[in-house]
């Protein structure tokens, strides 16, 4: 089965799976940004910063992956 854009739709088992993994990546991306604000060595800083980053890019690719199917 495909939808309006040719893209064949997501199972939903699938799609269960990415909204596990879409809430995991918003989760972790929040934790990381809050941990960044009690850290008061400026590298740990920068590594929770960074964590945070990946986990945006990370919730930003899957959720476009997303809305390409929809």
């Amino acid at each position: 089965m495909t939808n309006t854009s040719g893209q064949p739709q997501i199972e939903a088992n699938n799609l269960k799976v990415l909204s596990d993994q879409l809430n995991y990546e918003s989760l972790l991306n929040k934790k990381y940004n809050l941990y960044s604000e009690y850290c008061s060595d400026s590298e740990l800083k920068n590594l929770c910063c960074e964590a945070a980053n990946t986990h945006k890019q990370n919730f930003i690719s899957l959720k476009t992956y997303l809305d390409s199917h929809s």
